[in-house]
Order: C-alpha cells, then structure tokens, then sequence
C-alpha cells in the first residue's frame, strides 16, 4: 500500500462514467463512450491553454508496467502534439551528467499556449537513479531536499503542475512484463533495466514512500492512481485532470465550409500515378 496519499479533488468538468459498474471489469462500450467524451473535453481543455497563454506541466511517475504510456495515448490521441508536448528523454549523456542535474529538464518546461507531458521526469533521481545505483545516497538525499524549491519557483512562474503516481499490483506487474515478453508487438517495452529493477520490488517501495513524503507538498502535491485496470486508470485519471484545470471552452464562430472554386478548363493529367497497391 502507499504510505501517502495526495488530497483527492472531485472529478469536475470530466464527470463520472455513466453507467459504469462499481466493481468488476468494465465494459468496453462504456469505456469508449466515456473516453470520446473526455477527449472532447480535452479539445476544449486545448483551446484555453491557447486562447488564454496557460502552461500546464503534468509528471506521470510509476513502476515499470504500471501504464504511463497508454494513460499518456488516451490523453494526446485526439488533439494536437504541437499544443500537448509530450517528453521522455532518454538517459543522459557524459555532458548532461555533468550538468545540474535538473538543468536538462528545464528547457523542457511548457510556455504559454502549452501543457507539457513527462513520461517519468526529474524524480528518475528518486526512483530508478535510485534503486539502481546510478546516483549516491547522498545525492538522492539532495534531489529530496531541493526538488520542492524547485517545484514552488514553477508554480509561482504561473505553471499548473500536476503529479501522477501509477500504482499497480506486483502480481498486475508480473502478468504485464510476462505479456511483453510473449508479445512480439510490445517486446520493446521490455529493456534490460526493467528485468533488473523487477526484482526490487520492495527497495522501489522505500524510495516511493520517501519520495512522497520529501515531496508531496501543497502546492505541488502527488495523486495516486490505481492502475490495475487500465481503462478505469485512464477515466480516473483523465477526470481528475480536467477537474483540477479552471478551464472554459472559448467562443468561436459558426464554421462553415467555403464553396469550392469552379474547375476553370481544368482537365485531369495524363500523368503515371505510382499507387499504392490496394492488398486490402
């Protein structure tokens, strides 16, 4: 269980799945259903973030196999990737580990018109840097110490931060990494180091609870999302996304599509088109 838990806001704008059952799996109907709805919401989310120059920064954080990337696909899916910015970075070079070790984050910080996704960000220092050996103690006992000064000095610079921890089971964990590996589709979801820190279950554990406690503060506080069912992970999630965002859906005219030009002694070429062959 999680030592912590961040104060939960009421789901707001998103709203509460219709018809969903309170316990057991649900429906794949209603599941889409209430997806399109929320993805709309979305639409409406984006065009604030625009209209009004808001800069919405959202940190998923969570176990291997705990659904980051399909939590972050259910949101990005249906609107712009130009407006919603989604960063993983990959493992840093010699010149970046001997930066600060939160400058390589920072260009990465949403401006106005944007809301940026990290899928895992700074708090790797805290978790997988951690566990695996790849930071010292003490330098993980600083990134605790600084990361909510840190964190403050982003929302006082008028960026909405939110902070996401996916909590799966490690029997829900066992049976998603065992997937992967039988799926030829997601074996590249499967990298060494998710073998390795498979096995530290409970040293991932001991860092989750200190983090939270260094850092889930006021101002920037962690929201835990049970994971084990996915699709009610990304209504949850996505719900509490939109209700913690004081967002409004700008006016906009009526659109209308023009009339098309006349063809004016246009003719077809007599060009070869190479098609595409149609195999299906």
């Amino acid at each position: 269980m999680v030592a912590k838990r961040g104060k939960q806001r009421s789901g707001g704008k998103g709203g509460k799945p219709v018809g969903a059952p309170e316990g057991g799996k649900l429906k794949g109907k209603v599941y889409e259903k209430e997806l399109a709805r929320l993805h709309a919401e979305l639409v409406k989310l984006q065009m604030w973030i625009v209209a009004e120059g808001q800069k919405v920064c959202v940190v998923f954080e969570g176990r291997d196999g705990a659904g980051k990337g399909g939590v972050i696909k259910a949101i990005t899916e249906r609107v712009s990737p130009r407006v919603f910015r989604v960063i993983a970075l990959p493992a840093p070079t010699e010149r970046e580990k001997s930066q600060m070790y939160l400058q390589r984050y920072l260009p990465h910080l949403p401006a106005a018109g944007e809301i940026v996704i990290f899928d895992r960000s700074w708090y790797n220092r805290a978790g997988v840097e951690r566990v695996m050996g790849f930071c010292s103690e003490a330098q993980a006992q600083k990134f605790l110490q600084g990361v909510p000064l840190v964190e403050k000095a982003i929302v006082d610079s008028g960026v909405i931060l939110l902070k996401y921890w996916l909590e799966v089971s490690p029997q829900e964990q066992t049976r998603r990494l065992e997937q992967r590996i039988q799926d030829g589709r997601k074996l590249w979801k499967l990298s060494p180091m998710d073998l390795k820190s498979y096995s530290r279950w409970y040293d991932y554990s001991r860092a989750r609870d200190e983090m939270f406690t260094a850092t889930d503060t006021g101002f920037a506080p962690w929201y835990v999302v049970r994971s084990d069912d996915k699709k009610r992970a990304r209504l949850n999630l996505i719900t509490h996304l939109l209700g913690s965002i004081p967002y409004k859906a700008p006016r906009r005219p009526k659109i209308e599509l023009p009339r098309r030009q006349k063809r004016g002694g246009y003719r077809e070429t007599p060009y070869p088109f190479k098609y595409v062959p149609e195999a299906f």
